[in-house]
């Protein structure tokens, strides 16, 4: 058994880590423990209390894939409920479609009876309209929202930067190998803004054969890459998790147009070995891992690479 998990979701470690020692299904291990991230008001990129978009509106993202059936659920541009990840377990289970975004999503959890919550709080208001107070001209101040939001509009720019989407990994007893990820994306990002946290492939990938893969950091480099899937295809090529996340990170850093900056690729494969590297970073980079031979959850500090 094992659970890997980014620094980001550190919080719900302990839980996830006690479910697969009792033997519960991975998939549904790592979906708890993302839960409490995403409650945790002293997280500001996952869940409740985090940063919204330019409009002050706060979208969220979410993904889960199992590994034995390859099913995925996720849900993308979400707003005005509690715990994405869940909406996202319930696309898997409940309906023949792999992601649902915006008004369709929210249709969808509505129908459920997914729990809502006003995730926008003092707090990510007051620091919403203290960068515009920062971006905008008195003309557009007076105008605002009624205003072209690609003046305004920011890159990954974020008021803690080194801190971003929640990604979990698992190994369970039975062998099954699963991800699931939940993120609020950027910062101030323009309304509609997906990125690679709700995009299979690209942001996570799960295949029970091989092993699996998440990305965390700039997800326009990893869409543009298919990050996670090439670490699971790369593992079926017979590499090891080390060189199939280093021939990722090589994949990653062959772009040399559009946004560019750091990405965090974390990896397990079906033996039970793992790999974490930030490519490019600038900080360091930690990660929680457990194991049985762990009695609880323990931090790690990635292998950072520049190429």
């Amino acid at each position: 058994m094992l659970l890997i998990a980014n620094y980001e979701g550190r919080s719900g470690t302990q839980l996830s880590a006690e479910l697969l020692a009792k033997k519960s299904n991975g998939l549904e291990a790592i979906i708890e423990g993302i839960k409490i991230v995403e409650a945790n008001l002293n997280i500001h990129t996952v869940g409740m209390s985090s940063w919204p978009n330019i409009l002050g509106e706060l979208q969220l993202d979410a993904s889960v894939m199992d590994g034995n059936t390859r099913r995925t659920g996720a849900i993308g541009a979400i707003r005005g409920f509690k715990h994405p990840v869940e909406i996202a377990y319930r696309v898997l289970t409940d309906i023949h479609h792999e992601i649902l975004v915006g008004e369709g999503a929210e249709r969808f959890a509505h129908e459920i009876n997914a729990l809502r919550a006003k995730n926008e709080t003092e707090l990510s208001l007051k620091m919403w309209h203290k960068h515009l107070a920062e971006v905008l001209t008195p003309e557009q101040a007076t105008q605002f929202p009624n205003v072209r939001l690609l003046d305004i509009k920011s890159d990954a720019v974020d008021p803690e930067k080194m801190f971003d989407t929640t990604v979990y990994l698992s190994l369970d007893h039975e062998k099954r190998i699963s991800s699931a990820t939940s993120t609020s994306g950027w910062g101030w990002k323009y309304p509609g803004r997906l990125g690679d946290s709700p995009i299979i492939g690209a942001g996570s990938y799960a295949d029970s054969r091989y092993g699996a893969c998440a990305c965390t950091h700039t997800g326009e480099m990893t869409i543009r890459a298919g990050t996670a899937r090439s670490v699971v295809l790369y593992l079926k090529m017979g590499l090891s998790v080390e060189d199939a996340v280093y021939e990722a990170a090589r994949d990653l850093a062959s772009l040399d147009t559009g946004y560019l900056a750091e990405v965090t690729i974390h990896a397990i494969d079906k033996n039970g070995n793992y790999k974490v590297v930030g490519l490019n970073s600038s900080e360091e980079i930690k990660y929680v891992v457990w194991h049985p031979k762990l009695q609880q959850p323990e931090i790690k500090v990635a292998e950072i690479i520049h190429l």
